[in-house]
C-alpha cells in the first residue's frame, strides 16, 4: 500500500529528529508520538505544520522544535544556500538599522539602547554596535531594552556583553553540541572597537514575553554575572540553537542541535524563561528601570546628579 504524502513527510521528520535533536531520549519519544499520529495528520500543508508542531512540542515543550509553513515556496537546498541566507540576513539587518532601534540619552544622564528585532551577527553589524556603545559610553547609567528582541547570534551576544564588561574576560553561556558531545565556550572579548561601557556603572535590562533565544541569552548572562538588574516580564523560554531542514516546498523543520549551558548554573532558561529581578508588566519596565537609574545617578556627585534629581522630581518623564 502506497503511503500518503503526509506519512512520507512524517517518516523523514522522524529520522531527522532521531539523528539531530540535542536530547536523544526525548527524540525517541517524539518519534514514537509522530509515528502514532501519522495516519491522522491533515494533507493541507498549513494545517499539517500546526498539528505536527503541537506533537513535536508535546513531549518536552521545546519551542525551537517546529514544523514551519511558508506561503512562498522554499528553494531546494544547494551549495549557494548559505550565501543566500547570509544575503537575506544582511538585507534584514540593513533595513532595521542593524537591530539598533534606538540609542539615546535620557534626561538625568541615563542611556537607552533599544535592540530589536534581533541581535544580528557581529560580522554584519559590529560597526553599528560600536557606534551605539561609543555614543552611550559617557552616560552614568544604562538601560538596554530587549522587550522586542526575538533572537540573536551567540557571538554577537558575547560582543554586546563585552561592551558591558571590562578588559578581563569572563565566561558566558556556551552551547553543548550533540554532534561533538562538547561544550563550545563563550567569553567576553579583551578588545572591542569603539568605547566600552564597562562593568561598574548601573545597568538595567528590560525583558518581556516576546524576548526570546539570543535576547534571553544576553539577559541571562547579565543576570548570572551580577552585571545588572533584569526588569520586566518573564521571557519566552527558548535556549536551544537549531538547524532548519526543508521537507516540502512549503514546509521546513527546525530542530535544536545544541543546548545553552551557563558555566556557573550549569543550566539555562529553556522552558522557564529568564525570571526578572524586578518583576513588572512589560509595558511598565522602562519607567520602572528609568526611575531606579535616576535614583542611582542622583546619589552620586556632579551635574549629572542634580539633573537626575530634577528628572525624578518631575516624575521621570520619558
Amino acid at each position: 500500500m502506497q503511503k500518503s504524502e503526509p506519512a512520507i513527510l512524517i517518516d523523514r521528520l522522524r529520522d531527522l529528529v532521531e539523528q539531530h535533536y540535542v536530547f536523544p531520549d526525548a527524540a525517541a519519544d517524539i518519534s514514537r508520538r509522530l509515528a502514532g499520529a501519522a495516519g491522522g495528520y491533515p494533507a493541507d500543508p498549513a494545517a499539517l505544520a500546526a498539528a505536527v508542531t503541537a506533537d513535536l512540542q508535546a513531549v518536552n515543550g521545546d519551542l525551537h522544535l517546529r514544523l514551519l509553513h511558508h506561503e512562498q515556496p522554499l528553494p531546494e537546498r544547494a551549495e549557494q544556500d548559505e550565501a543566500a541566507e547570509y544575503a537575506a540576513m544582511a538585507d534584514w539587518a540593513e533595513r532595521t538599522c542593524g537591530g539598533v532601534a534606538g540609542a539615546r540619552r535620557l534626561p538625568g544622564d541615563v542611556g537607552l539602547l533599544d535592540i530589536r528585532p534581533l541581535i544580528f551577527p557581529a560580522v554584519l553589524v559590529g560597526d553599528v554596535y560600536a557606534a551605539a556603545m561609543t555614543l552611550l559610553a559617557p552616560t552614568r547609567a544604562l538601560i538596554v531594552d530587549l522587550r522586542g528582541c526575538l533572537g540573536g547570534e551567540p557571538s554577537a551576544v558575547a560582543l554586546l556583553m563585552s561592551y558591558l564588561w571590562d578588559h578581563e574576560p569572563v565566561q558566558l553561556t556556551g552551547t553543548f553540541e550533540r554532534a561533538t558531545g562538547q561544550v563550545r565556550q563563550a567569553w567576553t572579548l579583551a578588545h572591542v572597537p569603539g568605547r566600552r561601557y564597562g562593568r561598574t556603572k548601573p545597568l538595567y535590562v528590560l525583558t518581556g514575553p516576546a524576548t526570546f533565544s539570543g535576547g534571553e541569552a544576553l539577559a541571562y548572562d547579565v543576570q548570572q554575572s551580577g552585571r545588572g538588574t533584569v526588569v520586566g516580564g518573564r521571557t519566552r523560554g527558548g535556549a536551544h540553537p537549531r538547524e532548519a531542514f526543508r521537507l516540502h516546498p512549503h514546509l521546513e523543520a527546525t530542530i535544536p542541535v545544541a543546548r545553552a549551558v551557563h558555566p556557573v548554573t550549569g543550566t539555562n532558561w529553556e522552558g522557564t524563561g529568564v525570571t526578572p529581578d524586578v518583576a513588572v508588566p512589560a509595558d511598565e519596565a522602562l519607567p520602572t528601570a528609568y526611575r531606579a537609574a535616576l535614583a542611582r545617578v542622583a546619589a552620586g556627585d556632579g551635574p549629572s546628579a542634580a539633573e537626575a534629581q530634577a528628572a525624578l522630581d518631575a516624575g521621570a518623564p520619558l
